[in-house]
């Protein structure tokens, strides 16, 4: 089941609630299927890893984890507040973001 998001990877977003709330990022990757995004340095965790050849320290790292997609909100690069966004057809069919405050488009 694809859910419907419309953010999209390298996208600017900030986190609304939990323990990294008001945190600003860059989405790195984007599960459509789950509904959930990876922010950089956002809903960090640490693992502990076994020393192997590619890491022959192991030793404990950190890791961003998956957030659900309803806990962040775009931010519009024009206004630089976090906002809702509309879509609208260009004159050559395609679909582009625009911001709802200011009208900036996203694509």
């Amino acid at each position: 089941m694809d859910l419907k998001t419309f953010l999209r990877k390298g996208d600017e977003v900030v986190v609304l609630s939990g323990k990294d709330k008001g945190k600003r990022g860059k989405i790195q990757r984007v599960f459509r299927t789950d509904g959930k995004v990876i922010i950089e340095g956002v809903n960090l965790v640490k693992k502990h890893a076994k020393p192997t050849k590619t890491n022959p320290q192991g030793g404990v790292m950190e890791k961003a984890m998956p957030l659900p997609t309803a806990k962040v909100m775009l931010v519009c690069r024009g206004c630089g507040q976090p906002v809702r966004i509309s879509r609208d057809r260009t004159p050559d069919g395609s679909l582009v973001r625009i911001c709802k405050k200011c009208g900036h488009h996203f694509d």
